[in-house]
């Protein structure tokens, strides 16, 4: 009985051990994600354990993820109205369509602001700036850096945003017509009708803790850069059956 509790400690070590480097990685990386990206390395080693033990032994150990929420209004609205385009079309394939959205970074120096497009089927981040204010320019630049990417023609493409100013301005809705993007907004005040872009930006800051008070905006900068590569790169996504979201993009475009 002793030995096999003995053995039962190391193997649990060795998980734990698995657990904390990939949590360097993905500092709030959840149970189920952490099983399904360790799960065949274990079996490899001849380690088997659940969904429900896994939960238990890091319950034991205090790392579980707790959630925290807060926020800063990012949203302003502007003039212009789209209608949702999204609420009538079946997106079935990456670059069909693109949702937008800003969120705020703390630093010692004040208020950051991310700006991010996303690839709705795919869910990767094809662009992204940080900025020091809620000015256009920053969507303008995130806007840009995805439009240049895509290797198809924009023609057709949907932009899904809210109805903050900057999505509603002249210059950015000049820069979606100039190639052939259709503009889409989801109703005032409800965050649902964008709630994969408000997604995207839970898990960079939760997940990535980006949530955290930066020293200055280049190390900001560094972390956003870091958190988006991971996220596109190395974090399995439930909804894309536990893929990464470049995964899918490249596999279907």
């Amino acid at each position: 009985m002793l030995k096999r509790r003995q053995a039962q400690k190391e193997v649990e070590q060795e998980i734990l051990q698995d657990v904390l480097a990939e949590r360097r990685k993905h500092p709030r990386m959840g149970v189920r994600k952490l099983l399904h990206k360790l799960k065949s390395s274990w079996l490899a080693r001849g380690i088997r354990i659940g969904r429900d033990r896994l939960f238990a032994l890091l319950r034991r150990h205090g790392l579980l993820v707790k959630r925290k929420r807060k926020g800063s209004r990012t949203t302003f609205p502007g003039g212009v109205r789209s209608e949702n385009l999204l609420e009538e079309k079946e997106i079935t394939a990456p670059d069909q369509a693109y949702v937008a959205d800003i969120t705020y970074l703390e630093t010692d120096q004040g208020f950051r602001y991310l700006a991010l497009v996303t690839d709705l089927y795919s869910r990767k981040i094809v662009g992204w700036d940080l900025s020091d204010s809620l000015s256009l320019e920053g969507a303008l630049r995130a806007l840009q850096q995805a439009v240049s990417q895509r290797r198809q023609p924009l023609s057709g493409l949907i932009h899904h945003s809210d109805h903050g100013v900057q999505y509603a301005s002249r210059d950015y809705l000049d820069l979606l017509a100039h190639h052939g993007i259709r503009s889409s907004m989801g109703r005032v005040g409800n965050a649902y009708d964008n709630a994969v872009a408000e997604r995207v930006n839970g898990i960079l800051k939760l997940e990535y803790l980006l949530d955290h008070r930066f020293p200055d905006t280049q190390t900001a900068r560094e972390a956003v850069q870091q958190a988006i590569h991971l996220y596109n790169t190395d974090r399995p996504h439930l909804s894309l059956e536990y893929r990464t979201p470049e995964q899918v993009y490249r596999q279907t475009t």
